[in-house]
């Protein structure tokens, strides 16, 4: 298994000779609405869309927000034969976008199971506000179990995954402590949430993603790497543009 970090929460995964890309953000730095307000982009991708080649699935944990899916996204859902999202997604955004409920897979390339589980983007309570949002498992025979986890702010979320799934290989972490006007609370996992949700799934490995590049979140590289200062390789906290694999 390889992961190449663009940006964000955009990464390539590579599992067993399939390629997935997560949350496709590629829009420059910039302002973008979202309602009445809008979400500050501070750097671009550190790989254009152009330059990724074929993709067999995308993994969208939600559509209605710029930081997960810009305009230049959206473009490029069009090139790939599959992406995997909410129900809401799918009715948005139609095409090739089907949902994927929790707790029911789908099988990519030869034996890649793709499955959603819960995500809750902000506090208790606040989804009438934030809309839906998945997040995704994927096994396989011979394979690592890998949990990505969306726009997820919940630890009563991941120890419904743990106690479901089990101990997994590998953890793809949305982080940063993200805050807006539009709810009291994080959107996102702070820091140390990151370090008890890697705890709570027995993770080998950890990849955070979404902490950095856009405003709106409170902790970035610095912190994510001081939270984790004690998992030593096990923390993988790449730079834009950066690979590493899974053995």
């Amino acid at each position: 298994m390889e992961i190449r970090y663009v940006g964000g929460p955009t990464a390539v995964l590579e599992i067993g000779g399939v390629r997935l890309l997560t949350d496709p953000t590629f829009d420059a730095p910039g302002d973008y609405p979202i309602g009445d307000r809008a979400l500050t982009k501070t750097a671009g991708p550190a790989v254009e869309a152009d330059s990724l080649g074929p993709v067999d699935a995308v993994l969208l944990s939600h559509d209605q927000h710029p930081d997960n899916l810009d305009r230049a996204g959206r473009d490029f859902l069009a090139s790939v034969p599959l992406v995997l999202s909410t129900g809401s997604a799918a009715s948005r955004l139609g095409g090739q976008v089907r949902a994927l409920p929790n707790w029911t897979s789908v099988t990519v390339g030869g034996g890649l199971e793709v499955t959603g589980v819960p995500a809750q983007h902000g506090p208790d309570g606040t989804e009438h506000l934030v809309g839906e949002v998945t997040g995704f498992v994927l096994r396989g025979d011979g394979l690592p179990t890998v949990y990505v986890s969306g726009d997820n702010a919940s630890l009563d979320v991941v120890r419904e995954i743990a106690g479901r799934v089990g101990p997994v290989d590998v953890a793809l972490l949305f982080a940063g402590a993200a805050r807006t006007p539009l709810v009291s609370g994080n959107l996102t996992l702070t820091s140390e949430d990151a370090v008890a949700a890697a705890e709570i799934l027995q993770a080998r490995y950890v990849v955070p993603l979404h902490f950095e590049h856009w405003a709106h979140f409170t902790e970035g590289r610095e912190r994510v790497a001081e939270a984790f200062a004690g998992f030593g390789d096990r923390l993988r906290l790449l730079s834009p543009g950066d690979r590493t694999d899974f053995t």
